[in-house]
């Protein structure tokens, strides 16, 4: 397998049976956890680029799978966890609930990302997930304000 292959793939968790998303979002807590000591201007600078990287990414590989938007390709779902997570302090309860916002949200397909998913290429498969990653911030935000034991349940080793 090419390098390309295995980063829209997520490393493989891509090509697992049952809920490919789900199981790709895995690497994006990691990337997640890799991105916390960043300002929040970087974080958002890292994320608009590897979207950028994963929109042309994904585009190639759809190519090669010779299919619109398979399952496989989970690079979306890996970039769309940290943009859930932003500005969001990081424990066992915030990153638990972080995905199961993400999948709801991704699953639910609010507008206009069902809309989105029509787009060619990368853009049909990375803007979607994005758009819904928004909305899972926004309610992530939500719970903070209203839930805050959420963010210390749990609390998780953070970098110095």
């Amino acid at each position: 397998m090419n390098w390309k292959k295995l980063i829209a793939t997520g490393f493989g968790t891509g090509f697992l049976p049952i809920g490919p998303g789900s199981w790709g979002t895995f690497p994006g807590m990691l990337l997640c956890w890799m991105m916390q000591p960043l300002s929040p201007l970087l974080y958002l600078l890292l994320i608009v680029g590897l979207g950028w990287f994963g929109i042309h990414l994904a585009t190639e590989i759809e190519k090669e799978f010779g299919k619109k938007d398979p399952g496989a390709i989970v690079i979306d779902e890996i970039l769309a966890f940290p943009l859930t997570m932003f500005l969001i302090p990081l424990s066992l309860g915030s990153m638990a609930l972080g995905f199961f916002l993400n999948r709801l949200m991704d699953t639910v397909k609010l507008w206009p990302c069902r809309s989105l998913q029509t787009l060619p290429g990368g853009w049909g498969i990375m803007l979607d997930d994005l758009v819904a990653a928004v909305y899972s911030c926004l309610l992530m935000h939500a719970a903070v304000y209203f839930w805050p034991g959420i963010v210390t349940y749990g609390h998780i080793w953070t970098f110095p």
